[in-house]
């Protein structure tokens, strides 16, 4: 690979700025599609809610992004209830994370999935 060509690729995100991207596109900037790494995921709606979701792969491992829901009884839905915007993941059926205003949150199952840094 040229100089050029090595300068002008771009290293890939790891996970947590992938995560902060997702959120990003899908509850500040709502978009209907998530851009990552030149990869397009549109942005879909649960049916009874209507809460956002998105499907997108990284490094290999199939994750879900859905928009908190804010009728349950956990911390994030009375964060949710307030105004702030969350977005949980979750890969194999077990959320791994959120991100809330921002802010990434990793839970147990991170390592337990063996996801990437």
């Amino acid at each position: 690979m040229s100089y050029a060509a090595s300068r002008d690729r771009k290293a890939a995100m790891s996970l947590s700025e992938t995560l902060l991207a997702v959120w990003r596109q899908a509850l500040t900037d709502h978009r209907a599609a998530i851009e990552l790494e030149g990869r397009s995921y549109r942005l879909g709606h649960t049916s009874r809610r209507q809460l956002r979701t998105v499907d997108f792969e990284v490094q290999g491992h199939r994750i879900t992004g859905i928009e908190q829901n804010p009728d349950t009884q956990s911390r994030w839905a009375a964060l949710a209830r307030q105004g702030q915007r969350i977005m949980q993941f979750s890969c194999g059926g077990r959320y791994f994370a959120n991100v809330a205003e921002g802010q990434l949150t990793r839970y147990g199952a991170w390592s337990a999935l063996e996801l990437p840094e």
